[in-house]
């Protein structure tokens, strides 16, 4: 018996190739595209990194300032001048709550963040004030200065006791000369609040 064979024709086997080779392309395109994770790629550079930290589940609130050369001063009000920028406003307990998938979570930590993101020779005035008291209690603070360019190293660490609310402390003054190094430090005070006491100069 003789079966019937239906020969294939060439044109059709060499688009059908072509297709799936287009195909294989566009798929390996596919993979090598990630346009969601580009968006999310935010590249902010520090110089300088400055931590403010007080115990955890303390309800007091504590703020800091800090003055450029420039005489451009960053605190809660004014959280972006200069180069100076304010990552992180802890208000106590106030802001330790979030939302995670419909569960509420608590943050205990009290810390607030400045990034100093640009060179600026010159001196720079790092005050702490203790801007709201819940306990009535003093609060004991650390405060502490890391250069992050080239590698980080810690430049000062420092502890303070602030007594009461309204209390304000020149924690330190430093000078940055143009290659970015902490040339001289002191602690003259320098008042840069209306609230307690007569403004220092």
């Amino acid at each position: 018996m003789i079966r019937n064979r239906q020969l294939s024709d060439p044109f059709t086997d060499l688009l059908f190739n072509t297709l799936l080779g287009f195909s294989l392309l566009f798929f390996i395109s596919i993979i090598f595209m990630n346009p969601i994770a580009s968006l999310g790629n935010v590249n902010f550079k520090a110089e300088y990194i400055i931590t403010v930290t007080w115990p955890d589940d303390q309800p007091d609130d504590l703020d800091i300032w800090v003055q450029d050369p420039g005489g451009n001063l960053l605190s809660y009000r004014n959280s972006n001048v200069g180069w100076l920028h304010l990552d992180r406003d802890d208000q106590g307990n106030l802001n330790d709550t979030v939302m995670i998938n419909g569960v509420e979570t608590v943050y205990p930590i009290n810390q607030e963040v400045v990034t100093i993101r640009g060179i600026v020779s010159g001196e720079y005035i790092v005050n702490l004030q203790y801007y709201k008291s819940v306990t009535g209690k003093p609060v004991k603070a650390t405060v502490k200065i890391e250069k992050v360019n080239p590698s980080l190293k810690v430049v000062y660490v420092d502890k303070l006791t602030l007594q009461k609310e309204d209390d304000e402390k020149t924690v330190l003054r430093f000078r940055l000369d143009a290659s970015g190094e902490v040339d001289s430090i002191n602690h003259l005070p320098k008042k840069f609040t209306n609230y307690g006491l007569e403004v220092l100069n």
